[in-house]
């Protein structure tokens, strides 16, 4: 029978979604493949205000030939989690993925299967024929057709206390059915609705102090919110392997549509959508 550290650990990687990705540890962690760009943004962060808000990074330890990050499990000492996990910001893309698309434009045969299955429709004819599309195609797509570019954020999956997982969100394009989906992941529940209310609250404080914050370019990163039966209930910033430094001394605002070259992501645009979601659901379950 799998320990009840690694079953909690298989929850998270099942819900994240990139079960290649990780790797289940023994003694509080887990094991995420290397990236070079998310290990620089967990060093960063351990120096930084939003250390309290993001999984403690043990350096890096090698299993086989393969190198990864050591993380803080997230799940730990909770029974029966419940699960939600939400993309923040305007755009998943990296504007170096916009150039590279442009001058080097790779068809993938999985992503163009992935919109057809969606909406048969969204591919043009000529990708229609090449039964391809760029990868920057494919994620401008999801985000323009998602409460990603008019929110700011975009739940990707919801796993219950009894490990059966949702992910189809696409209706959720305006703030009462975000406010619809808080109801369903805390079950309505107040003292839980109101313990990630005052999390949020907490980060967008922090936020406004760390300088990490400031530099950096917010792509595709996500905040896990987790809870149980006993209302343990917190958020953490997760997935950093797309977020980078802005390339000059400029600081980034985050509360602004991106325009290209301003490298601005609306993380804070999500946020705010967030927080007053969960207002509107603390408010109704009040009722």
């Amino acid at each position: 029978m799998m320990h009840w550290s690694l079953r909690r650990q298989s929850s998270w990687v099942q819900l994240a979604g990139h079960r290649g990705n990780f790797r289940l540890s023994e003694g509080g962690e887990v094991l995420k493949l290397y990236s070079e760009v998310e290990a620089k943004c967990l060093d960063f962060l351990m120096r930084d205000p939003l250390r309290p808000f993001v999984p403690q990074y043990h350096g890096l330890v090698t299993r086989g030939e393969q190198c990864y990050i050591r993380l803080e499990d997230l799940l730990n000492g909770l029974r029966r989690p419940v699960i939600m996990d939400c993309k923040m910001g305007v755009r998943t893309y990296q504007e170096e993925e916009l150039i590279k698309a442009r001058f080097k434009a790779t068809l993938r045969s999985d992503m163009y299967q992935k919109m057809v299955k969606i909406d048969p429709s969204a591919p043009s004819a000529e990708e229609h024929a090449q039964k391809g599309v760029t990868k920057w195609r494919y994620l401008q797509w999801k985000d323009t057709t998602s409460s990603t570019s008019t929110l700011g954020l975009r739940i990707e999956g919801i796993m219950m206390e009894d490990g059966s997982i949702q992910r189809d969100f696409r209706n959720i394009l305006t703030p009462d059915r975000v406010t619809e989906a808080l109801l369903f992941f805390t079950k309505s529940q107040l003292d839980i609705l109101e313990a990630y209310h005052s999390r949020l609250l907490a980060l967008r404080e922090a936020l406004k102090n760390s300088l990490f914050f400031k530099t950096h370019e917010v792509i595709g990163s996500s905040l896990l919110f987790v809870h149980d039966h006993s209302s343990k209930a917190s958020v953490w910033m997760i997935d950093f392997g797309k977020t980078t430094p802005v390339p000059d001394t400029n600081q980034l605002r985050h509360d602004v549509p991106w325009v290209e070259g301003t490298r601005e992501d609306g993380y804070l645009i999500g946020l705010r959508s967030l927080i007053n979601s969960l207002s509107e659901a603390i408010s109704g379950s009040c009722r």
